[in-house]
């Protein structure tokens, strides 16, 4: 859920790319166990909220790609049978939705884009107490190094 996890994560698969130069294209398919996780879901427990315990496993989807001076890539992340209880009320949840990021930057002067986008749910039992995030994030940095577009629209709400 963070950015900073996920940029560190595509800048490690970058570097095994580019120590890899002589593969032209990396991909990575991989399902990966989370270690045990704790939300506040604002909307359980009659709106008063409650922690809810989360475990499962993270579909993750890396491919990346070096063409002279330039890389580009794409990371998508998924959860799956990632479910939870609250651990007030002992209502079951699950978690759902999709994380992508898409690069692209030219070795030679750092010129490029990153673009990330995060949708995950909790889904409850019953109705008002989904918790939804959603995170739209763009980078863009010119020859010259400087940044020219960024914003991070982040959002959180229940239905």
């Amino acid at each position: 859920m963070k950015t900073r996890s996920t940029l560190i994560a595509v800048l490690s698969v970058l570097g095994l790319t580019i120590g890899a130069a002589a593969q032209a294209e990396v991909v990575t398919n991989v399902k990966v166990p989370i270690a045990p996780f704790t939300v506040f879901v604002p909307c359980a427990n009659g709106g008063a909220g409650e922690l809810v315990d989360f475990t499962g496993d993270l579909h993750v989807l890396v491919s990346s790609t070096i063409n002279g001076n330039h890389v580009s890539g794409k990371l998508q992340v998924q959860p799956q049978g990632v479910g939870g209880v609250g651990l007030v009320t002992g209502d079951k949840y699950r978690a759902t939705g999709l994380t992508q990021e898409a690069f692209s930057f030219d070795l030679s002067n750092g010129q490029g884009s990153d673009t990330f986008v995060n949708n995950f749910r909790m889904i409850g039992a019953g109705p008002g107490n989904n918790f939804l995030v959603h995170e739209t994030l763009h980078l863009t940095i010119n020859a010259g190094g400087s940044v020219t577009v960024f914003f991070d629209n982040f959002s959180i709400g229940c239905k």
